[in-house]
């Protein structure tokens, strides 16, 4: 039998009937008054303490130093947030959530090894909000007045600080450097919301090894004297662009719709 856990992350307790009645497993985030009823990352191995800088990452952190020995070699593993969950492809007419939302293993993954969000276009920035926003990032690349040359390196130093991205860039492996160099110079749009699905350990530990020793040496450069929230997350955003290159040049991938839905704002 093919069983799937989504690993759903949240940042208040109210959440929790909604995550429950999608069979997904409640993640609670931040120093909040989660019930018992949920999985914190703030016990046994863990950088709970770095989570305004890492966002998402302190659970995967945990996940992989407490939980992914204990996973079943058969079981897919997930994970999404409480805004961005994974789609079910089949009931588009729908309202209700549990109706739009992944429940089960697709038998379209039997030839693929990990499952990734439909990516997100980052280039259809107006041209006036551009200039207004981007002035720094515009003067580095003066060739994103074209929708085509608004790369996800013109979008970082735009929303994130200028040079950031080559300064993180430049302290990866010799292996990763000068091709996500060329992704991020190259690509337009990215798997968004730091989401994937995968039944592989191997993956899962090989990723999460290479991705948070990378971050370890970004924390080097940029610290955590960091302000305004572009910045306070950068770790979270750099690994949200490394995330669809790391798996697209390593494994073989499948892009899954992903849909957004507020359960604080119905």
């Amino acid at each position: 039998m093919k069983n799937l856990k989504i690993y759903c992350m949240c940042l208040e307790n109210d959440n929790l009937p909604i995550i429950k009645d999608l069979n997904y497993i409640p993640v609670g985030l931040k120093n909040k008054n989660f019930s018992s009823e949920w999985l914190r990352d703030d016990s046994l191995i863990n950088i709970f303490e770095k989570n305004p800088y890492y966002g998402e990452y302190t659970f995967y952190y945990w996940y992989w130093k407490n939980k992914l020995k204990e996973k079943d070699k058969d079981d897919w593993v997930g994970f999404c947030s409480y805004r961005e969950y994974w789609g079910n492809k089949t009931n588009n007419e729908t309202k209700e959530l549990k109706n739009l939302v992944l429940q089960k293993v697709s038998n379209e993954w039997d030839n693929y090894e990990v499952i990734l969000g439909k990516p997100i276009f980052i280039n259809n920035l107006k041209l006036m909000k551009l200039i207004k926003n981007g002035k720094m990032a515009l003067i580095r690349n003066p060739l994103a007045i074209f929708k085509s040359k608004r790369t996800i390196r013109w979008q970082f130093d735009m929303a994130h600080g200028c040079g950031n991205m080559d300064k993180a860039i430049d302290l990866l492996p010799d292996k990763d450097k000068h091709s996500f160099y060329n992704f991020v110079r190259k690509e337009v749009s990215f798997s968004q919301g730091n989401m994937f699905i995968t039944k592989s350990d191997k993956i899962i530990d090989k990723y999460f090894t290479e991705v948070f020793s990378w971050l370890s040496e970004c924390e080097k450069t940029f610290g955590f004297n960091l302000k305004g929230y572009g910045q306070t997350r950068i770790y979270t955003f750099l690994a949200e662009r490394f995330l669809p290159y790391w798996f697209k040049k390593y494994t073989k991938t499948l892009e899954w719709p992903v849909i957004y839905y507020d359960i604080n704002k119905k």
